[in-house]
């Protein structure tokens, strides 16, 4: 343009390459900036994190996926696409429970390593099995990225970086679109040794998670070997993540009774002491009165020969057992 009619002056070429930085860094977002100028992606190795290759196992047609699909779930899991940042459902939510793709319902991520990475998307440290997500090259816009992909059905669901907290250290940054979330609600039960009251309440259906621990006692961090010397107070638990939409609170108390033998004071078959009583922690004054309620028809069914002695009691501090206790039975196997 002219100014005063004796200069001219190159505004527009300035105007443009700004307005081209603008959209670059919209379009990207962090994912890209974060790819484009972090050592992240580049080491991350595809073949030590998963399979570098599609073969999932749903196979519909775009007109197929469209009819159970939103149009944007459809963009972003079929048309790579991305939701801007801070906008997903997903983004500041932290209730407890499972993210599924939205596509085909793979269980993916579970809440407990979900966590804030302030890039405006749903952030997690780890996969709930490595076997779910499919990881491959991504050289779009320029940059080099690995593309997250559900490996059931393909679908797309963000990237990877390395960028994340330990022990992992991976940064999973996923649409919320790519997700449906599932609610858990937590139960915990004490029925004597705790790897095969474990193992039962594995194989309900709708219960998502099992974890055994010692809760009750009155000393902090206990170890396997306090607890068996029957003087810290604490039983031998199991703590219950369930999905009340497919199993019930009450369903579980049920078969709580069945696992079991409720009317042994402080032991249960050879193993004596408090730490094998029968015990049920509830985490609400709905589970209370729920228990309340079920132990009191197994009563008046005469149903055990001996009168129950069950404690019902609000839950308490729950510590974790050691690692090889998780899943006993299973790894015996």
């Amino acid at each position: 343009m002219y100014i005063d009619n004796k200069e001219f002056v190159v505004k527009t070429p300035i105007k443009a390459m700004i307005l081209a930085v603008s959209i670059f860094l919209g379009w990207s977002s962090w994912k890209g900036v974060n790819a484009l100028f972090s050592a992240g992606p580049a080491k991350i190795s595809i073949s030590e994190k998963g399979v570098n290759h599609m073969s999932s196992q749903v196979k519909k047609t775009p007109e197929d996926w469209k009819k159970t699909l939103s149009a944007e779930q459809y963009r972003v899991m079929f048309e790579c696409g991305t939701e801007p940042a801070f906008s997903g459902a997903y983004y500041n939510f932290w209730e407890k429970g499972e993210y599924r793709c939205a596509a085909c319902e793979t269980l993916l991520f579970k809440s407990e390593t979900k966590y804030e990475h302030g890039t405006g998307w749903p952030s997690f440290s780890d996969p709930a099995a490595k076997d779910a997500l499919v990881f491959l090259e991504d050289r779009s816009f320029g940059m080099v990225r690995i593309e997250v992909r559900c490996a059931h059905c393909g679908a797309h669901l963000g990237h990877v970086f390395d960028d994340g907290p330990p022990p992992t250290g991976r940064h999973y940054c996923i649409n919320s679109a790519a997700m449906t979330f599932k609610k858990a609600e937590i139960a915990t039960f004490a029925a004597g040794c705790f790897w095969g009251v474990e193992e039962k309440f594995g194989k309900l259906p709708g219960v998502m998670e099992t974890m055994v621990g010692y809760t009750g006692g009155h000393t902090k961090n206990p170890n396997y070997g306090e607890v068996c010397s029957d003087e810290t107070g604490h039983a031998e638990s199991v703590r219950v993540t369930f999905d009340p939409s497919l199993i019930s609170y009450e369903d579980l108390v049920r078969a709580f009774f069945t696992f079991h033998d409720p009317t042994q004071l402080n032991r249960q078959g050879p193993d004596v002491g408090t730490q094998y009583r029968s015990v049920i922690f509830t985490h609400s004054e709905s589970q209370k009165t729920t228990a309340q309620a079920v132990k009191a028809e197994f009563d008046a069914s005469h149903r055990f020969r001996k009168r129950i002695v069950t404690a019902i009691v609000p839950a308490a501090e729950f510590t974790k057992a050691e690692e090889y206790h998780q899943k006993y039975l299973q790894k015996k196997r």
